[in-house]
């Protein structure tokens, strides 16, 4: 049985988490962390990680950026495996994230849903096959209360992309100041804001006379809650490292 600890717990994710957790046999809740301690009836609410009582083996973040530095400091005082599913870090705090996987388990990933996962997979085989042949566009969609632009699931598309490619290439977002030809050696990645889209994602290959297209369509926030679960009870017991998605479905 895994114990879990939430963060956000009285949040959105938060309750979607406590949903999931519900249905399984493998995982429990057995504390929350967040600012609104409203009690749920579930189990114990607080307002921070520093004052979670109850012992667990594993932690799952759906809360914010602001938080990170108390719980990588929690997970390595109690040596306790983190799961991070928030989004929007600064390149200085992924760093962070980096650096402390060399002392705790850290599982980081832009995106907690197994099919974006395997969108990156079957892009990076795209690349493979279509060699340096097509020009690569990312459309990324989200509702209008989302923040960062592009999102970091567009950016991790990409970024794996990156990986495979026969040429270095570099990240287009705005093309309406320039008056030139596109490059063959970049990558666009545009943003769609607007209603409460969940999440889309749409990756486009055009080539001479073809296009081809990798796609997509988050229809609830459930996905992202499964795949934080079951990262949370993959982590049990692992030892210090920085480990992502691709370590769960292989």
């Amino acid at each position: 049985m895994t114990r879990i600890i939430t963060t956000g717990a009285n949040g959105k994710m938060g309750k979607v988490i406590q949903s999931v957790v519900s249905a399984r046999e493998d995982c429990e809740i057995v504390a929350g962390v967040d600012l609104n301690t409203e009690p749920n009836g579930l189990f114990p609410i607080y307002p921070s990680i520093s004052e979670v009582k109850e012992q667990a083996d594993v932690i799952i973040d759906f809360s914010n950026p602001v938080l990170l530095d108390d719980l990588l400091e929690y997970a390595k005082t109690t040596s306790t495996p983190l799961v991070i599913a928030t989004t929007g870090y600064s390149k200085e705090q992924k760093k962070k994230i980096e650096d402390a996987s060399k002392d705790s388990p850290i599982f980081f990933t832009y995106n907690m849903s197994v099919g974006i996962n395997l969108l990156a997979n079957l892009a990076k085989k795209a690349v493979e096959v279509l060699g340096g042949d097509f020009d690569i566009e990312i459309v990324e969609k989200h509702h209008n209360q989302k923040i960062d632009a592009p999102s970091g699931t567009a950016l991790m598309l990409a970024d794996a992309i990156c990986e495979v490619t026969p040429q270095p290439m570099k990240y287009e977002y705005d093309r309406h100041s320039k008056r030139e030809k596109r490059t063959r050696n970049e990558i666009g990645l545009h943003a769609v804001r607007g209603g409460t889209i969940v999440g889309e994602h749409e990756i486009i290959f055009a080539g001479r006379d073809e296009i081809i297209t990798l796609s997509h369509s988050a229809r609830s926030k459930e996905i992202f809650a499964v795949g934080a679960v079951n990262a949370a009870v993959y982590m049990n017991g692992k030892g210090p490292g920085l480990y992502q998605m691709s370590d769960v479905i292989e």
